[in-house]
């Protein structure tokens, strides 16, 4: 029997004081996005393309149209955002700079409200990392910004036959320390900025190439809460280089990245708004 005040597991309700907050990060958000230049957009609930942005297409709820296509419920807006900017409006709209405030919703019943940006064809992480940076600063939170480079996992993949993505999608340790190489092992238990130039000085080139963006990166940010993670793997399907988590006790207040749609290069984050609702609430 399901009462009359139940909701579905995993959805949200927010009312008075959490009502209040949750909007507060939101106004916030979209004022520093504004002054910077963005501007706003809602994407439909319903989708066609969500398959292109979600690894596991089990996540996804799925409906059908009047004709009987299949649909899903938005479960990422990033590639929709992209799609719909550059196929419905196209070019004749020269804004490449977007916000969205909007939720997603996943199998069975998970809501997960947003504040998402995307900079289209732009390749410097740190132009949106910043933001991100500055709208946590405003909200008076302090959370640890780790970043990664999803190429680093798959260059090491090719390198060593005994590497799987699994094994960085789990964060197999051990399995890559008893490879007994210096350089990765270095590699693992880098961490700081600062110890950057040490695993640089003995890594394979085509490792260096990209730890050097993640050094860059860093530096760009002028982040003093950063740590570096180059064994990380994220497992969105866009994502393809740089990227990073913002972290605080073991919860992930956002995620961004650089990625591809077709030939076009872009870089943008999400803030996942229920978990700094919580923050702050407490």
């Amino acid at each position: 029997m399901i009462l009359e005040h139940e909701i579905p597991n995993g959805s949200k309700l927010y009312f008075g004081k959490s009502a209040k907050i949750k909007r507060h990060v939101e106004n916030v958000a979209s004022e520093i996005l504004d002054a910077n230049g963005f501007e706003e957009i809602v994407t439909p609930i319903f989708s066609y393309h969500q398959h292109l942005s979600i690894a596991d297409e089990r996540e996804l709820i799925k409906v059908n149209d009047a004709k009987n296509n299949a649909l899903s419920l938005r479960a990422d807006s990033t590639i929709d955002v992209v799609r719909i900017i550059e196929k419905r409006l196209g070019a004749n709209y020269s804004q490449k700079k977007w916000f969205y405030i909007q939720p997603v919703v996943t199998y069975p019943t998970t809501e997960q409200y947003q504040v998402g940006v995307e900079f289209m064809g732009e390749k410097k992480l740190s132009s949106v990392a910043s933001l991100a940076t500055q709208i946590f600063q405003k909200l008076e939170l302090n959370p640890l910004m780790q970043i990664s480079n999803i190429k680093i996992p798959e260059l090491l993949v090719e390198m060593f036959d005994s590497l799987s993505i699994d094994d960085f999608r789990h964060i197999n340790i051990d399995k890559f320390i008893s490879l007994k190489v210096e350089w990765l092992t270095k590699l693992v238990y880098l961490q700081y900025v600062e110890q950057i130039d040490e695993v640089m000085s003995i890594a394979p080139a085509e490792i260096v190439v990209e730890l050097q963006k993640m050094k860059d990166l860093c530096s760009e940010m002028s982040c003093e809460n950063t740590v570096l993670a180059p064994m990380y793997y994220a497992k969105m399907l866009y994502y393809d280089e740089l990227f990073f988590r913002v972290i605080q006790d073991n919860e992930v207040y956002a995620r961004g990245g650089r990625y591809k749609n077709n030939d076009l290069t872009s870089v943008g984050f999400a803030i996942y708004t229920d978990s700094v609702c919580e923050e702050l609430t407490k």
